[in-house]
């Protein structure tokens, strides 16, 4: 009997290491990313048939100096273009529409003088869609991987993720950052229904298991919106199937809150923060100019009365000065 109870407080101790040790193990293996070639890559514009609206209104040659490359998580386009001996701009877009949104501001900094890249988010426009986690690391790093290709050692930012970017990468930057209705501190009370909606684990997973494409492409056969931003986002959304999981997973996992901390770093690098933001944006509301500049007292606030969310749109003659006058002196 002593022999045997010996054995069982014997293996009774083996057991209590061996397997905490193992399910950190399984925790460890499941948390772990999957390699590149083991994420699923879905299509961008460039797969649809060329009798598709979206050539139209936003073909691959939108812009010139347009070319691909094809970065760990699927290709990326971008566009670059201006005097090759022009002070350097990266010019990102927002959450649901492509680099087309740049169209009447990118064109113009490029007349004055600057070297300009645009290029598309994963999962938007002609870049292909990974169905993994769209955080703030994914669009940082893509952006990383952009500059090494076109080998810019630093360049001025403006749009979106900037403030991520700049705080992850403060040696890519000059030290100038430009945000256009920003997001990053925003509070969940201030999301859309819609964008709840859109964040919530069950609709990321219908997003991702294209249970809902079909009934989507037929909203997409439908009439076409006469507004050319409307548009793309619809076609998007209707017939690209990676669309919808990254502005889910972009709501729930990306860089729209908690980014105190990012701009706390822009105050402490002392970078040189422009504002720009309109008094009747209902998507980011106006107030959070005034906490930004809480977070960065360097900043300069350009506020555009009665102008909505989309202003490099609506007001693109003020946006485009207000960037050229800003980045025309680097530090």
């Amino acid at each position: 009997m002593a022999m045997m109870g010996s054995s069982i407080s014997k293996y009774l101790s083996i057991s209590l290491i061996a397997v905490p040790s193992f399910i950190l193990l399984l925790r460890f293996l499941a948390a772990f990313p999957l390699p590149p070639e083991d994420v699923a890559v879905y299509p961008s514009l460039a797969s649809l048939p060329k009798d598709s609206r979206s050539w139209s209104i936003y073909p691959e040659n939108f812009y010139e100096g347009g070319n691909y490359v094809r970065f760990p998580f699927g290709r990326v386009r971008y566009w670059l273009f201006g005097p090759e001996d022009g002070q350097k701009i990266v010019l990102v877009h927002g959450l649901s529409v492509p680099a087309i949104i740049w169209k009447d501001v990118a064109p113009q900094l490029a007349g004055k003088g600057f070297r300009v890249l645009v290029y598309d988010l994963y999962g938007r426009g002609y870049s292909d869609a990974p169905n993994m986690s769209y955080s703030g690391c994914l669009y940082t790093t893509q952006l990383a991987l952009l500059m090494q290709h076109v080998h810019w050692e630093r360049a001025h930012i403006g749009g979106g993720i900037a403030t991520s970017f700049a705080a992850t990468f403060p040696n890519l930057t000059t030290g100038k950052v430009a945000l256009i209705a920003s997001t990053g501190i925003m509070e969940s009370s201030d999301l859309s229904r819609t964008s709840k909606v859109m964040s919530s684990p069950v609709v990321q997973y219908i997003a991702s298991s294209g249970i809902v494409h079909f009934f989507l492409q037929r909203l997409g056969a439908g009439e076409p919106s006469p507004n050319p931003i409307h548009e793309i986002v619809r076609i998007q959304s209707a017939f690209l199937p990676g669309y919808n999981n990254a502005l889910a997973s972009s709501l729930r996992h990306g860089p729209l809150r908690g980014l105190q901390s990012s701009f706390t770093t822009l105050s402490e690098l002392k970078s040189d923060l422009l504002l720009i933001w309109g008094t009747a944006d209902n998507t980011v509301p106006y107030r959070y100019a005034a906490k930004i500049q809480g977070l960065v007292p360097n900043s300069t606030l350009l506020t555009v009365q009665g102008g909505h969310h989309d202003l490099t749109v609506s007001h693109p003659d003020i946006v485009a000065n207000a960037l050229i006058n800003f980045f025309h002196s680097s530090k």
